[in-house]
């Protein structure tokens, strides 16, 4: 993963535990829970301001999505660090509804490649923008919870969280 050189960080403490939150100039880039796996270093990035426009809007929708509210995501993104194939899965992921599931396989015939369940798990698993970009709506082929960066506790509770379980 590449991130702006300008990239800025703060958190957001959460039900499931603090969640660290990045922001290029051109929109929310990172959003990992402590610990999660792929989680880049973020000690070099410096601290945004508490009126950073990107982080307080990603503040306010978190607040908003873990009390229930099911409005849209309308934070804006940047997603341009990953490859284009990364890109491509995370754009997939944006077009899983909430409340709603699919499975590695039913996502890669969807991008169009669908002998590459093993890279699209990869991509999936490095997603940098958790929950916003909901690769906690993937699940194994017979509807099994599997694999997430966050851990499968986590995962169990956005869904149950969503209404998808």
């Amino acid at each position: 993963m590449k991130f702006d050189p300008q990239t800025v960080q703060n958190t957001f403490q959460s039900p499931l535990g603090a969640i660290t939150l990045a922001a290029s100039p051109v929109g929310l880039c990172g959003l990992w829970f402590d610990g999660q796996k792929h989680q880049p270093d973020t000690s070099a990035w410096p601290a945004a301001p508490h009126n950073h426009p990107v982080l307080r809007q990603a503040h306010d929708q978190l607040h908003a999505y873990f009390s229930g509210d099911t409005a849209a995501w309308t934070v804006p993104l940047d997603l341009r660090g990953g490859t284009a194939f990364q890109q491509a899965v995370w754009h997939a992921l944006l077009a899983i509804p909430r409340g709603h599931t699919t499975s590695y396989g039913a996502l890669s015939q969807r991008i169009g490649h669908p002998a590459a369940v093993r890279a699209l798990g990869a991509a999936v698993g490095r997603n940098p923008v958790s929950i916003v970009v909901p690769c906690h709506r993937v699940l194994g082929k017979d509807g099994a919870l599997t694999g997430y960066a966050g851990g499968l506790d986590r995962k169990t509770a956005l869904l149950q969280l969503e209404g998808a379980l």
